[in-house]
C-alpha cells in the first residue's frame, strides 16, 4: 500500500488528508480492520516507537495507552498484585498471570482510566487472546501491534460492529534519519531523535545517596522513554515497571510535576482498602465506577462529595467515609517512587512536591543554574538523583 486516504485531518474541515511515504515506498503497515484517522495514526506511530524502545531497553514486553499524542501510561509485563488487579478492573480476567502482554496493558490502561477513555493502544509483541479480551471491553479507538494471534484478531474484529481500528506494523521498519513536517506552509527538517536510553545513562548520580537498585533503574528507563514520546514540557512518575502519572504539555515544569503527582497519588489511593471495598450497585459500568471513585478520592472528605442521592444511585452499600486526613496519612506512607523530567528542574519546588508523593528516585538532564539547590533539596529527602545530560523534548 503506497498511501492511505483519510476521512479528514485533525478536524472535519481539513480535507483532503492522507498518509504516504515521500520516497514512494510502501507504507510499513497493514490495516486489518476499521479506518483509522489522522490523529489515530499520530497516536499509533508515536506509541509504537515507545513500546518498541521499552522492549529493546528492558528486554520485556511493553504496552502503552495513548490519548492525543501523549501516553497516559506505559508499562512492562509484570504480574499484578490482587489489589492492583481489582483497582485496574481486571480481577475477573482469566489467565491474566500467564500473559505478560496482558499484564502490561492492564497496568497501562488502569493507571489513569479517565484519561485512557477512548485510547489508542500499542503493544510491543503479538497480541494474544487474553490481551484482546481486555481491549475488547474497553472504550478504545484502536490498536497497533507487530502481529495478532488468530483468535485475538477474530475477537477484536467484533468490536464496534467490525469497525474497530486494528493496525499491523512491520517491526523491522526503520525510518529515514531525517524527518520533516510543515507548519504554516514552511517545511521543518531535523534528524530523528535516535538517542538511546539505557542503564549507562544513569551513571552520573549527583546526590549523596548513590544506591540505585536495578529495578529502580528500570523504572527510570521506562519513565524516560515515556517522556521521549510525550508532548513537552513533561514529567513522569513511575513505580514497579510502569508509569503511574504523566504530566504533559504544560508551560511550567512545576505544573507538570503537580499534574503528574496528582495522577500518581490517585493511582496509589485506588489501591486503598476503602476503595477496593466499595460495593457498587448492579449494572454500574466501569466508566461510571471510575468516575465515582475519582469523586470519592477528591481533595475533600468523601461524605462532602458523595451525597445521599449519589451513593443510593451507584452503591449497593453506603461507602465508608474517607477523610482528607486519612488520604494524606496513606500517601505519606508511600516510598520508592521514581520521578523523571524531560528537561532540567529550574527550581527546587519540584523536588519538594515530588517528596510529598513518595518520590525516592529522580532522573533529569541537569544543566540549570540552580542545580545546586535542586541537589540540596534531593539530599534533604535522601533521594537518589541521576543527571542524564540529555533533554527529551517532543513536539
Amino acid at each position: 500500500m503506497k498511501e492511505f486516504e483519510l476521512k479528514y485531518g485533525c478536524n472535519p474541515n481539513q480535507k483532503p488528508a492522507r498518509i504516504f511515504m515521500e520516497n514512494g515506498a510502501d507504507l510499513p503497515i497493514e490495516i486489518l480492520s476499521g479506518r483509522p484517522g489522522y490523529i489515530n495514526f499520530l497516536d499509533a506511530f508515536n506509541s509504537w516507537q515507545l513500546v518498541k524502545e521499552i522492549k529493546q531497553a528492558t528486554g520485556k514486553v511493553a504496552a502503552t495507552s495513548f490519548k492525543h499524542v501523549s501516553p497516559t501510561s506505559a508499562a512492562i509485563g509484570r504480574k499484578l498484585s490482587e489489589k492492583l488487579k481489582k483497582a485496574c478492573f481486571v480481577d475477573d480476567i482469566e489467565g491474566l498471570d500467564d500473559s505478560p502482554l496482558a499484564c502490561a496493558y492492564a497496568r497501562a490502561r488502569g493507571t489513569d482510566r479517565m484519561s485512557s477513555f477512548g485510547d489508542w493502544i500499542a503493544l510491543s509483541d503479538e497480541c494474544d487472546l487474553t490481551t484482546a479480551k481486555i481491549i475488547a471491553r474497553e472504550v478504545s479507538d484502536g490498536v497497533i501491534a507487530p502481529s495478532y494471534a488468530p483468535d485475538a484478531l477474530e475477537l477484536l474484529k467484533t468490536k464496534r460492529k467490525g469497525a474497530y481500528n486494528i493496525v499491523k506494523i512491520d517491526p523491522s521498519y526503520v525510518p529515514q534519519e531525517r524527518e520533516r513536517k510543515q507548519v504554516f506552509g514552511i517545511t521543518f527538517e531535523q534528524g530523528r531523535n535516535n538517542f538511546k536510553i539505557d542503564r549507562d545513562l544513569l551513571k552520573n548520580i549527583v546526590t549523596k545517596n548513590k544506591d540505585l537498585p536495578d529495578d529502580k533503574a528500570e523504572d527510570m528507563i521506562i519513565a524516560l522513554i515515556t517522556l521521549k514520546y510525550t508532548q513537552s514540557n513533561s514529567v513522569c512518575f513511575a513505580v514497579d515497571g510502569q508509569a503511574i502519572g504523566v504530566g504533559a504539555g504544560q508551560q511550567s515544569r512545576i505544573h507538570c510535576t503537580r499534574l503528574a503527582a496528582q495522577k500518581a497519588d490517585l493511582w496509589h489511593l485506588r489501591q486503598h482498602e476503602k476503595v477496593l471495598g466499595l460495593v457498587f450497585a448492579d449494572g454500574v459500568g466501569r466508566p461510571d465506577k471510575n468516575n465515582i471513585i475519582d469523586l470519592y478520592l477528591s481533595d475533600v472528605d468523601s461524605e462532602d462529595v458523595l451525597g445521599e442521592n449519589v451513593w443510593r444511585q451507584y452503591f449497593a452499600v453506603k461507602p465508608e467515609p474517607f477523610t482528607r486526613a486519612e488520604k494524606d496519612a496513606y500517601l505519606a506512607s508511600i516510598k520508592g517512587v521514581t520521578l523523571a523530567s524531560d528537561a532540567f528542574f529550574p527550581f527546587f519546588d519540584n523536588i519538594e512536591k515530588a517528596a510529598k508523593s513518595g518520590v525516592s528516585y529522580v532522573c533529569e538532564p541537569g544543566g540549570s543554574i540552580r542545580d545546586d539547590l535542586v541537589i540540596e533539596a534531593a539530599d534533604r529527602h535522601n533521594m537518589v538523583m541521576a543527571f542524564t545530560g540529555m533533554r527529551l523534548f517532543h513536539h
